[in-house]
């Protein structure tokens, strides 16, 4: 399957033969677990204070045989842990619960919990083959991004030493991911709750991944437009590829990063490694057999 290069004009300036991952078969189930799995090893844990709510003088005594001043049943009062040293019987303030003013929380995040999602490593590698086939349907791209033109779009190498934002905006709208970019920048928002805070002011939109065969000065120049993101192909993950989980991403390659995917060492080196008995035997290598044992006659009486 051949797909056209584009150049900086946005004219066709040659073919490239894509590689055999965009043959890859759609399993958004897995892209979905993948994409799962890199989220949540993002989080931070977090937990309470084990002793919070609970440094106070508060006891719950939960039988008659205490003197009247340290009794809690029988007193018309609920029973609860009440703070030691409050004047008596009838003035002991309930403490220690989550009811109670300063108590603990109840049911508080544990920093033990393991919130991670584990995958397997072969199936994280097919559903990043997986997400990156996607990427060509156009019926899953349109979903979420303005398609302007035929996918792949593919760029000459020389976008990879664009060093200008404004320049490289220009060609994003030449190659015809001009629009998508224009309307992720008009959906950037401020972020309701305290997330203003905390460092996360704002929210915007996905747009353009920008996927380049090596570390270039376009990976700079293109990273303040609101939800464009780029990486070299080394750096490709499912949460890039497929963001929300969702596969279908508009994606601009360059002709080397398109080059990149189709190297694949790995396979090569389990063929020379994996060989079959009649090969060895054809190279001159000896086979060990196991030797046959006579079985032993029988005695007669």
């Amino acid at each position: 399957m051949k797909a056209n290069v584009l150049g900086l004009d946005g004219a066709v300036k040659g073919h490239v033969e894509l590689p055999a991952v965009f043959e890859t078969e759609y399993k958004p189930v897995l892209i979905k677990r993948a994409a799962q799995a890199i989220q949540t090893a993002m989080k931070q844990p977090k937990g309470t204070d084990q002793r919070a709510g609970k440094k106070n003088t508060a006891v719950y005594r939960g039988y008659r045989g205490v003197p009247t001043i340290h009794r809690i049943i029988n007193t018309e009062n609920a029973r609860l842990p009440r703070m030691k040293n409050r004047r008596g019987l009838l003035y002991g303030r309930v403490a220690a619960v989550p009811q109670a003013p300063g108590g603990r929380a109840g049911h508080s995040l544990k920093s033990w919990e393991i919130y991670r999602e584990e995958i397997n490593k072969k199936e994280k590698k097919l559903a990043l083959k997986s997400a990156i086939a996607a990427t060509i349907i156009k019926e899953l791209v349109e979903k979420r991004f303005i398609v302007e033109k035929e996918l792949p779009i593919i760029v000459d190498d020389a976008f990879e030493s664009v060093k200008k934002t404004k320049e490289a905006l220009d060609i994003f709208g030449k190659i015809g991911a001009g629009k998508d970019i224009q309307s992720a920048k008009g959906k950037v928002r401020k972020r309701a709750g305290k997330g203003k805070a905390r460092g996360r002011g704002k929210k915007e939109k996905k747009s353009v991944l920008v996927v380049t065969g090596k570390n270039s000065p376009v990976l700079k120049a293109v990273r303040n437009l609101p939800g464009v993101d780029a990486v070299t192909v080394q750096s490709l993950n499912v949460d890039l590829v497929a963001p929300g989980a969702e596969a279908g991403r508009l994606v601009v390659w360059t002709k080397s990063a398109i080059e990149e995917l189709g190297k694949d060492n790995k396979t090569q080196t389990q063929k020379v490694i994996v060989e079959t008995k009649k090969e060895q035997v054809k190279k001159g290598k000896k086979v060990v057999k196991a030797k046959k044992v006579p079985a032993k006659k029988e005695e007669k009486n």
